[in-house]
């Protein structure tokens, strides 16, 4: 056997252990960004071995807290892909005022970059007060600060831009306030989002939902968990509901490709049509 096979046995191992003790479900994320991270793990856990690092994490919980971080994927910023913004504000708001009532889905939110950018624009188009924003990630530690609103200060030239081409209608630098180095954000964006752990891998649907969220999240799992994916969001979108993917992620080639029309096909917006 090589150490390959060797290195391939232990990665199941781990996920295995994980899944059994723990509950979390990584064994059909995509393996070459998994096992890249799992050895940025090993490294800075001052480990040498995966079945060390097993080891560490079925017997210490804030080891298991610094893996789940280390595996979540947290690339945001506030309006990131400003045209997608752009699209949601011309093409799905105008579908959200007919409702009197509007539930969405922030699913794999990460620090919260994005739900605050969505509170904004629904701020900004009066539909905020009858609005609740369900934000889930699977890591705690990231949800913690997503609820907490507070980024740095020097990120907030390149959010100002990103607000701008997004088509924000006042100055960015009214939604929160600067302290040292920190942008404490607006608690009036905090009013009608709820924060809560939730992983796709694993969970169910619960609730029933006119917008979906799902951006930059399905490209880091296997067909296999991306098609368990694609069916709980449709399980939980009404219908005529909106889904938003990411630019990387298509419903092509998934079993619910019919059950959508595009609503904005460059930007991955599409509508629940049956």
């Amino acid at each position: 056997m090589n150490k390959n096979e060797l290195e391939a046995i232990e990665i199941e191992l781990l996920l295995d252990g994980l899944f059994r003790y723990y509950g979390f479900d990584f064994r059909n994320y995509a393996p070459a960004s998994l096992k890249r991270r799992i050895w940025n793990i090993i490294r800075a856990e001052q480990l040498t071995t995966v079945s060390g690092l097993q080891e560490k994490i079925l017997h210490d919980h804030a080891c298991l807290e610094r893996f789940l971080l280390g595996l979540s994927v947290n690339v945001t910023a506030m309006f990131r892909d400003p045209t997608f913004y752009l699209a949601f504000r011309t093409k799905v708001v105008p579908l959200l005022r007919t409702y009197p009532f509007i539930r969405i889905w922030h699913a794999g939110c990460s620090s919260g970059e994005e739900v605050y950018s969505m509170a904004i624009l629904l701020q900004e188009e009066n539909l905020y007060q009858r609005c609740r924003i369900y934000a889930t990630d699977m890591n705690e530690m990231v949800l913690r600060k997503a609820k907490a609103g507070i980024f740095p200060l020097r990120l907030m030239q390149e959010y100002t831009q990103n607000y701008l081409q997004a088509g924000g209608k006042k100055s960015f630098s009214e939604y929160y306030t600067a302290a040292y180095d920190n942008a404490i954000f607006s608690s009036s964006l905090k009013e009608n989002i709820i924060f809560a752990q939730h992983n796709l891998a694993t969970d169910g649907s619960f609730n029933e939902f006119n917008v979906i969220l799902c951006r930059n999240v399905l490209i880091y799992f296997n067909p296999v968990l991306q098609e368990r994916v694609h069916n709980l969001l449709y399980e939980s979108l009404c219908m005529f509901g909106i889904l938003g993917l990411g630019h990387q992620e298509s419903l092509k080639l998934t079993s619910y490709e019919k059950c959508y029309e595009d609503l904005e096909s460059s930007e991955k917006l599409y509508r629940r049509s049956e």
